[in-house]
């Protein structure tokens, strides 16, 4: 595995076969561990705030979720990485190795409907896929209690993975804090719970591949996302500039 540093934030560059394997693998062994695939909003939230930066140093796999990731890494960093690693894919593709080695999954977050249609789609895709378990979010902090209770849940299922569908960066704060409590390996995957379940549709394909899903997003959620993609676009556009320049002053 290697690993580069874009904007001050560590970040790994395997691509989506390796990263899938690598869940599994660890799944199967029972180990434990963290996982999540950052797009342009997750990258400047790290580079902003150095507590988020520092929890994503504890993960094993922090691959390049959107376009603009990727062609930054790939332009200042040589990374070579072919393809990116979407939260949505790096789901369904761990889904599909899981029904085939019979490794377990859990899922915890988003609403208890989205929640119940996602594993109805992901059973009718992979009638292999053993689910050991399920439950929404209460879409506030959990208590000493709860959170107690949730890791008995989760561990006493026996499942190898736990997908965590809280959004960024919550869900890394969550799986950076529980790393030694799961058995199973967390994997951060955001909205692939609302794309799965048909709450969302996903951009067309011409769409991904030339780095304008958010611009699909945006249309479908202007409410929520304007001023999250206003400040976190135009962010990340300052700090990959800044770096080309300093590049091309050092040649």
């Amino acid at each position: 595995m290697s690993e580069q540093r874009l904007f001050g934030v560590r970040l790994t560059t395997e691509s989506l076969s390796e990263a899938v394997r690598r869940v599994v693998d660890t799944a199967k062994r029972r180990e434990g561990g963290c996982a999540t695939s950052l797009a342009v909003h997750g990258l400047v939230e790290a580079a902003r705030n150095g507590v988020y930066r520092d929890k994503l140093e504890r993960f094993n796999i922090v691959a390049a979720d959107g376009q603009p990731v990727r062609w930054a890494l790939n332009i200042l960093r040589g990374a070579g990485i072919v393809n990116r690693v979407a939260g949505t894919d790096f789901m369904d593709r761990i889904c599909r190795a899981c029904a085939a080695e019979r490794v377990s999954i859990y899922f915890y977050g988003s609403t208890a409907d989205t929640n119940r249609r996602l594993v109805e789609t992901l059973r009718s895709r992979y009638p292999a896929l053993t689910i050991a378990g399920r439950e929404p979010s209460v879409f506030r902090p959990l208590t000493e209690h709860e959170d107690r209770d949730l890791v008995e849940r989760v561990n006493s299922s026996g499942a190898g993975v736990l997908f965590l569908g809280l959004g960024c960066p919550l869900q890394e704060c969550f799986a950076a804090e529980h790393l030694g409590n799961f058995a199973a390996v967390q994997v951060c995957v955001g909205a692939a719970f609302n794309i799965h379940a048909g709450d969302r549709a996903r951009a067309p394909r011409i769409l991904q591949v030339s780095g304008l899903e958010w611009m699909y997003r945006l249309l479908q959620e202007p409410r929520r996302l304007l001023r999250r993609y206003a400040i976190t676009n135009v962010i990340f556009i300052y700090l990959l500039s800044k770096e080309l320049l300093l590049e091309l002053t050092c040649m």
